[in-house]
């Protein structure tokens, strides 16, 4: 039996099938008593409803992205796996940087499936798990701790951002300018120093995301489309998706 037919094999799709669907009925275990704990305080039932639809279609757009990385990852690491990571906690871009740095650690030169290995497979396996587990081992230890601080309103009163505000603008910013610095540096010196020889398909991406988003507010806050914000996330995604494709014809 060769590595990919592994990789692929009933056992495995058993064994990652069984964690989700267990996932999947947790989350309708919780679903269910929310819902019901939500009618015994009182809330109303359309917006209960309203806020369920937005959530599952919140959840069901980026869906769409998630499965593109399961099907560019099932080349190299089989389906089960791919499955399995970007279904449970895993991010798409945290699993596809993962995984080929750890193939080009073990030797692969990149996500191959023509070179792959049973020992380069667990070592992937192994490593896009152990590096992503803190969250959750953080949050177990200090979580209550971090949120006691995060709810506390400003001392000072009179519409002052209190930490929480203040914490999560900050991690926003911090993301962004990372993500951009990235781009940019890629871009600037991706032929040597100032030679401007790098990508600027990433640059683009961001623009045409960024227009996506400001036009889901206008019609949002200028048209008085509120259910538009449902969509706006997930909507710019895909459209920043759909550029990135027709853009990379381009190059």
């Amino acid at each position: 039996m060769t590595v990919q037919s592994q990789l692929n094999s009933p056992f495995l799709y058993l064994l990652c099938g069984s964690i989700i669907l267990f996932i999947a009925l947790v989350s309708l275990f919780f679903l269910i008593r929310a819902y019901k704990a939500g009618k015994a305080m009182g809330l109303d039932t359309a917006k209960m409803k309203r806020a369920i639809t937005a959530s599952a279609t919140f959840t069901l757009l980026p869906s769409v992205g998630i499965l593109l990385g399961v099907i560019a990852l099932s080349g190299s690491l089989g389906v089960p796996w791919p499955w399995l990571r970007l279904s449970v906690i895993g991010a798409l871009h945290y699993e596809t940087q993962v995984a080929t740095a750890a193939a080009e650690r073990v030797g692969l030169g990149g996500l191959s499936a023509s070179s792959m290995t049973a020992q380069a497979f667990v070592t992937i396996c192994l490593l896009m798990s152990l590096c992503i587990m803190w969250g959750m081992v953080f949050s177990s230890l200090f979580n209550k701790r971090y949120l006691r601080r995060l709810n506390q309103g400003s001392k000072k009163g009179g519409g002052v951002p209190g930490f929480g505000d203040k914490a999560m603008t900050a991690m926003f910013i911090g993301l962004i300018c990372a993500y951009l610095g990235s781009y940019l540096g890629g871009f600037i010196s991706g032929g040597g120093l100032f030679s401007f020889g790098g990508s600027w398909l990433p640059l683009a991406v961001v623009l045409a995301a960024s227009l996506a988003m400001a036009g889901f507010l206008w019609l949002s806050e200028k048209k008085k489309l509120v259910w538009v914000e449902s969509f706006s996330i997930a909507g710019s995604m895909l459209l920043a998706m759909a550029c990135a494709v027709l853009l990379g014809k381009l190059q």
